[in-house]
């Protein structure tokens, strides 16, 4: 089978404009099933609640400049920036605390001895 460096690459391009937004509820449903196996909903959802307005700003302003163009998405603005990137705002977060609290919950339950 070809590798990457050969130019063989997966087309993940199949959903059209709902590609990015996939991808992101793929990751998503990921990151909540991480917290909620740590128990951890609540103290994300208020981490990524004082992040919101941080990476909104962010995240507008290189839209803006145009440090990067989203191609592949729904097309549906939402307080100047695609809805894929509320989206990605809060998943991203999610993703890193539902790894985070993962780790620190089985070492904790290591070091309890389970």
């Amino acid at each position: 089978m070809p590798s990457v460096e050969d130019g063989m690459r997966f087309d993940i391009t199949v959903l059209g404009r709902y590609t990015y937004l996939a991808t992101i509820v793929f990751w998503g449903a990921i990151a909540g099933a991480l917290l909620r196996r740590a128990g951890a909903l609540k103290r994300a959802a208020k981490t990524i609640l004082v992040l919101y307005p941080v990476a909104y700003v962010w995240d507008w302003y290189t839209l803006e400049v145009g440090v990067f163009d989203i191609i592949e998405r729904t097309g549906i603005e939402v307080a100047g920036i695609p809805l894929e990137e509320h989206c990605f705002i809060v998943v991203v977060p999610s993703l890193v605390l539902g790894f985070h609290e993962t780790l620190h919950d089985l070492t904790a339950a290591k070091a309890d001895g389970e």
